[in-house]
């Protein structure tokens, strides 16, 4: 019995911290309403593991909204979107910016799509497709992406979708520095500028969210 009430403990979902409020403004009941139904179906629908709901907030939520304030109002797309983290949390958060969440998985098209219609998300598009094969006439002023693949193998994916001077807003971990170094070929290649790690968040009472920022020539 003491076994299980443990089990049961360390599953259950994270309370809303405070800097949700700050972060997202009005918006907070739709930030709330997205998160509820992550917590009620994105195990079974294989988005977030088993071990999420008691880090739901600050681990993925406000991780991913605390990148909103580097946007700017234009269109930005957002690669490998999967679950909406962080395409549907900054499109909450930013009502003023036009979003494109590219992603290749079927079934995780369909919950996209459904969350946009259940959120009323009227600046947001779901396309399914790899970054790869994504080629609109329009491109984006900013790109974004999450635990999609290491920095160097981004850069030739996200450039050709990008604007000239045009912005990649990577979300990254610990390693984002030694990322950046491996990539030094790609940069090149590539004609990047002003590539860096910002680390967002400090302060609070969250896990800091480091993202790797790099323009078009």
């Amino acid at each position: 019995m003491a076994k299980a009430d443990v089990s049961r403990e360390t599953s259950a979902p994270e309370s809303e911290p405070s800097i949700a409020a700050e972060l997202f403004g009005d918006r907070l009941p739709l930030a709330r309403a997205y998160t509820a139904d992550l917590l009620r179906r994105g195990e079974e629908l294989g988005l977030i593991g088993p071990l999420e709901p008691p880090r739901i907030w600050t681990r993925h939520i406000i991780n991913c909204a605390l990148v909103a304030p580097l946007l700017r109002p234009g269109q930005v797309g957002d690669v490998g979107s999967g679950a909406g983290l962080p395409g549907i949390v900054l499109a909450i958060a930013r009502p003023d910016v036009d979003f494109v969440l590219i992603e290749p998985m079927e079934r995780r098209v369909a919950w996209l799509t459904e969350q946009v219609t259940i959120l009323d998300l009227d600046n947001v598009t779901v396309v399914r497709a790899r970054a790869e094969d994504y080629r609109e006439a329009v491109k984006f002023d900013q790109l974004t992406a999450r635990a999609v693949s290491a920095f160097s193998k981004l850069i030739p994916l996200c450039t050709p979708l990008l604007a000239s001077g045009g912005e990649m807003v990577l979300m990254k971990g610990a390693g984002a520095e030694r990322e950046i170094a491996a990539a030094e070929k790609a940069i090149r290649k590539f004609r990047l500028r002003d590539v860096r790690v910002q680390e967002l968040g400090i302060g609070l009472d969250v896990e800091p969210t480091r993202v790797i920022r790099a323009t078009t020539s």
